[in-house]
C-alpha cells in the first residue's frame, strides 16, 4: 500500500527523520548509559524511563522511513473552482443546520481539532473534486451518512508550519 503525499509532507518527515537519527538517537542513547551505571536495572526508575524514549524514538524512525519509502507523491493543486489539497472549503451541514470551515490535508497532517480533515476520510473523499452548489453524500460507515452542501471554496497551499501527526 502507498501513502499518498506531497513533498512538503516528504520534506517534513525526512527533516524529522534526519533530527531523530543524528541528535536524538545519540542523546538518547547516553542518558541510557547514564541511567544503566546508578545500578540495580531491575529498581533503577531512571533506567527504564531512558530506555522507553530510546524505544519510542526508534519506533518513530521506523514508522518515518516506512512511510517515507511507501510513499506515492501527489500534487496539492486543483482546479481554481473544485476543491484539492490545502483548500479551506466551507460546507453547510444539513443535519446539525450550521456552517464549518474545513481544511483538506493529507493523512499526516490531519487534526480534526484544528479543521483539518484529511483527503481519504470519508469527509475528505466526498468533497475532493466537487464544486460550490455541490450537495455532497458523507457516507460514514454502513449504517451512517449525511449530506453536506459547498457552499465556498478558498485555495489553500502546502505550509510546512501544518506539523506532521506524531503517532
Amino acid at each position: 500500500m502507498h501513502n499518498e503525499l506531497t513533498q512538503g509532507d516528504l520534506d517534513l518527515m525526512q527533516k524529522e527523520l534526519d533530527d531523530r537519527r543524528i541528535r536524538l538517537r545519540p542523546l538518547l542513547l547516553e542518558e541510557v548509559k547514564t541511567a544503566r551505571a546508578f545500578g540495580d536495572l531491575s529498581e533503577n526508575f531512571e533506567y527504564k524511563a531512558a530506555k522507553r524514549e530510546k524505544n519510542k524514538n526508534e519506533s518513530r524512525i521506523r514508522y518515518l522511513e516506512n512511510m517515507i519509502k511507501t510513499a506515492r507523491v501527489v500534487e496539492g493543486n486543483a482546479a481554481p473552482d473544485v476543491v484539492g489539497l490545502y483548500d479551506f472549503v466551507t460546507v453547510y451541514l444539513e443535519e446539525d443546520e450550521e456552517e464549518v470551515v474545513y481544511q483538506m490535508v493529507t493523512t499526516v497532517r490531519q487534526d480534526p481539532l484544528q479543521n483539518r480533515i484529511s483527503n481519504r476520510s470519508p469527509f475528505g473523499a466526498a468533497v475532493l473534486g466537487k464544486k460550490v452548489g455541490d450537495r455532497v453524500w458523507v457516507q460514514v460507515n454502513d449504517s451512517y451518512g449525511y449530506f453536506v452542501v459547498i457552499r465556498a471554496i478558498r485555495k489553500g497551499q502546502d505550509d510546512p508550519d501544518i506539523p506532521i501527526n506524531p503517532f
